[in-house]
């Protein structure tokens, strides 16, 4: 990825968590919104993860991140024009061929536990739910209702 893609990844990924199924309360606070959307702008030059790119008809549309654990999917975030395609099972497709390469007999994933979409798309690729609980958001500085997910590689 390259720098000029920094504002474009932040901007789908803050696309697709304004347009997502999962609703909590605290989305509704413009200080939480503004949190949000500042992690999204600042997540590529922070990760120390890989960020792998959805990109169609010359613009990204949608990306996947390992950030910390290699086993661990941390985003996948596709713009909502564009969701409905495919694009997310390719994205998650393609993150757990990454990490099965690498040797790794487990991928886990997270996510808001009202996120139906993202669960049943993470269902369809292979993962089940291993954990649902309260968990508290670092960058929305609230707590959530979420699951946690579990694929076996090998």
């Amino acid at each position: 990825m390259t720098i000029a893609d920094h504002p474009v990844v932040g901007e789908v990924g803050f696309a697709a968590w304004k347009s997502s199924d999962a609703f909590d309360p605290a989305y509704a606070n413009a200080e939480v919104i503004e949190r949000v959307r500042h992690d999204f702008a600042i997540f590529p030059q922070m990760t120390t993860g890989d960020v792998h790119l959805a990109v169609l008809e010359g613009a990204i549309v949608g990306w996947t991140a390992r950030d910390n654990d290699r086993d661990y999917v941390s985003d996948v975030w596709v713009h909502p024009d564009c969701q409905g395609r495919g694009i997310g099972r390719t994205l998650v497709l393609h993150i757990l061929d990454v990490i099965a390469a690498e040797g790794h007999p487990l991928a886990r994933i997270s996510t808001h536990a009202s996120n139906s979409t993202a669960i049943r798309l993470y269902e369809r690729c292979g993962f089940e739910i291993v954990w649902r609980g309260i968990e508290f958001s670092k960058s929305m500085n609230v707590d959530l209702e979420k699951v946690r997910m579990e694929k076996r590689l090998v």
